[in-house]
């Protein structure tokens, strides 16, 4: 029995990177699993890669998908202890060239997408559950042509104080996490144009010279799922070996 045993959980973009690692996390941690995401084939990935995960093809931009992932989980499992809003994309433009349909992508996803997975699970909810919210460092701090991502996933972080303001009374706890630069397929374009690049950020940008792993990510998604952060309510775990802290504070 795992620290998660007779629990049911949730994870929007759960089929690859940050996502992945949680849903496989909680999986050995003996929590019942379901997965959202947009890829089919990435999806189907999952369901291979994993015991007994519910894969469900749907895009957090549209309530009604989001609608019919809660139904589903309630009708194969039951009521929800744990949801994971991480679903997200990340691009970047220079104000300059920042255009509305740009605009509309990255809040629609990341900020959107985050409020309406919680906003439609709450009738799915145990009393007493735990919601995640994946934010970033970007929310942090001032980063380069990443004005709209940064400002989105601002937005999710201020939420977990938002929220849980709105669900105390229920015992509901919202928290987020803030990941720095995590080795996930999303930096395996970089990887492939310009190798150089990624050297340069983990030897000088961040303080522990290196990417964190998703895995790493993940063990915060357990300690904020599990009674063992109880006591924590509407935080921030900002994961970023430093980048947001102690790399500005030598500056």
């Amino acid at each position: 029995m795992g620290t998660l045993f007779h629990k049911i959980a949730a994870i929007t973009g759960g089929s690859s990177g940050i996502g992945l690692a949680i849903t496989k996390k909680f999986e050995k941690e003996s929590a019942k699993v379901a997965v959202l995401g947009r890829d089919p084939n990435k999806l189907e990935q999952v369901s291979k890669e994993t015991k007994d995960a519910l894969v469900f093809q749907g895009d957090v931009c549209k309530i009604a998908d989001l609608d019919h992932f809660y139904q589903t989980i309630y009708k194969e499992f039951g009521k929800l202890d744990i949801l994971v809003a991480n679903a997200g994309i990340a691009q970047s433009r220079h104000l300059q060239e920042v255009d509305e349909q740009f605009f509309d992508d990255i809040v629609n996803t990341n900020y959107k997408g985050v409020y309406f997975s919680v906003q439609r699970a709450l009738p799915f909810l145990n009393p007493g559950a735990s919601i995640i919210l994946i934010s970033s460092a970007a929310a942090h701090i001032g980063w380069p042509n990443h004005s709209v991502y940064s400002s989105a996933k601002a937005a999710v972080s201020y939420l977990a104080r938002s929220f849980s303001v709105d669900l105390i009374s229920e015992g509901i706890r919202v928290n987020a996490i803030s990941p720095g630069f995590v080795d996930t397929p999303i930096f395996d374009t970089v990887k492939a144009t310009d190798p150089n690049r990624l050297g340069y950020i983990q030897d000088n940008l961040i303080p522990v010279k290196r990417f964190a792993k998703a895995e790493e990510i993940a063990e915060a998604a357990l300690f904020l799922a599990s009674p063992q952060s109880a006591y924590l309510v509407g935080a921030d775990l900002v994961i970023d070996g430093g980048l947001s802290a102690v790399f500005r504070a030598s500056q």
